[in-house]
């Protein structure tokens, strides 16, 4: 996993999430699935994680008792929706390392945004669009 284990703990430490969702993500950070976090088989562990991470820090003070995240995930991307709390919040995200490559200027030597690299330094910090829907 990109995350580092500080990131999230601190994300963990800083949130009213419940304690069965703090496990199930410290759970998840090792790719172990739960009842809690939802997401198809297709997405790799780690891209449902960067959601929950940016979820967590969007919303520190909210009791988050479970989240179901739906979603097209590609090598570089990942669009789609979560829901919180048995679908009473929800937020739309892109999560896109190409686009944070060329938004700070990584490039390869070849010239062409360095999306891997974006992707190993910002992790889930690579969200082009992360916001609540009414």
């Amino acid at each position: 996993m990109t995350e580092t284990v500080h990131n999230i703990q601190t994300l963990l430490d800083n949130s009213a999430a419940c304690a069965g969702f703090k496990n199930a993500i410290a759970g998840l950070q090792h790719g172990r699935r739960s009842e809690l976090i939802i997401f198809p088989r297709y997405v790799p562990a780690v891209k449902a994680l960067r959601v929950c991470m940016k979820f967590l820090e969007a919303e520190p003070t909210m009791e988050i008792r479970n989240v179901r995240i739906e979603g097209i995930t590609g090598c570089r991307d990942f669009s789609g929706a979560l829901g919180a709390n048995d679908d009473e919040i929800k937020y739309a995200f892109s999560w896109d390392c190409r686009w944070r490559a060329q938004q700070t200027g990584m490039l390869t030597t070849s010239g062409t945004p360095d999306q891997a690299r974006a992707a190993r330094e910002f992790g889930y910090q690579c969200f082009r669009r992360f916001e609540r829907m009414p």
